[in-house]
């Protein structure tokens, strides 16, 4: 009867080297998949944006900034080993290159409302770098949106922007917002009012009124105003004048109204103007302001932020037609 004979064992050193080098070469093979480098795993296993970091924000109003996501710092240009060429970092394609911040916005109202909300981008010392606006529109009682926001440009020698928070926020019934750019409503007209000026205590600011509709609309007197506070309430104790005569002289808002109509794609302008003189008494602050174009029709709230003072006194000019080229009365 034959023996086989015995096959002879490796060495126990080139047994450890074999594993060594299949342990080494298992996260290169898992290497060959889809995910890129430099990405990570959020909670659940999905991948989260790199550079995303939460915030702790109470926010304002409903509206809070959830997290902040801040592009890598741009290294500076390196010598390569050959000294024949520099070497540096990819710029980011786009918005990628451009901090952002996710935000919420909650109504615990009883009805729709449309936001516009001013976020403030902060450098590391607590500047602010920039303060884009969004307008949330249409959200129901009970409901949260979720969006995000990006900072414009940012000048080369700009400090780097580090976070992001909610600035202001106003908010009007959705049944009452102006219309957004490129909608004409079903009333045919537009209603908007401009950031306006000021200078040694006197604030103006112009209502505008578009015809967007296909039909003519005629205009004769004054707008119809309602001055309302942060709750939407109406604020008592403040006299609306006819033109703007007892308020300061010059701004061509203290004319008598005069009947015109405006063709369709035609505009108007009304002057705002007041004094933010603070004396004996508790200072007025108008948020909101609900304007009719003229008698019998639909409201529409803008967001002028009257800060009266203690004067009580706001003075309203008539409509005008707006002339080609002309920019806002007064």
């Amino acid at each position: 009867m034959s023996r086989r004979q015995a096959r002879p064992r490796p060495p126990l050193a080139a047994t450890a080297s074999l594993l060594v080098a299949l342990v080494v070469a298992a996260p290169l093979l898992s290497g060959c998949g889809t995910q890129s480098a430099g990405s990570g795993s959020a909670a659940g296993g999905s991948a989260a944006p790199s550079g995303r970091t939460p915030v702790n924000d109470p926010g304002k109003d409903g509206v809070r900034v959830t997290s902040v996501t801040l592009p890598p710092a741009s290294p500076s240009p390196s010598p390569s080993p050959s000294d024949d060429y520099i070497v540096s970092a990819d710029s980011l394609p786009g918005d990628a290159a451009k901090p952002s911040a996710d935000y919420e916005v909650t109504n615990s109202g009883t009805e729709a409302l449309t936001y516009t909300v001013i976020f403030t981008f902060l450098s590391a010392d607590g500047g602010a770098m920039d303060n884009p606006s969004v307008t949330v529109r249409d959200v129901g009682p009970g409901k949260t949106v979720r969006g995000t926001v990006r900072s414009g440009e940012m000048p080369p020698s700009a400090p780097r922007i580090t976070g992001a928070e909610v600035l202001e926020v106003t908010a009007v019934p959705s049944a009452e917002a102006p219309a957004e750019p490129g909608v004409c409503p079903a009333s045919g007209v537009r209603v908007s009012v401009d950031r306006g000026d000021a200078a040694m205590g006197l604030r103006v600011v112009s209502l505008h009124l578009t015809n967007c509709g296909t039909r003519p609309y005629s205009l004769d007197g004054y707008p119809l105003l309602e001055l309302l506070d942060d709750r939407r309430e109406p604020v008592d104790g403040v006299k609306i004048l006819d033109g703007t005569g007892g308020i300061t002289t010059g701004l061509g808002s203290d004319l008598p109204p005069e009947p015109f109509t405006l063709a369709p794609g035609e505009s108007a302008t009304a002057g705002l103007a007041w004094r933010n003189t603070t004396q004996f008494g508790t200072p007025v602050n108008v948020p909101y302001v609900r304007v009719r174009a003229k008698t019998g029709t639909d409201p529409v709230i803008v967001t002028p932020n009257l800060d009266l003072g203690t004067t009580g006194k706001l003075g309203v000019g008539p409509w005008q037609k707006t002339k080609p080229g002309q920019g806002a009365a007064g």
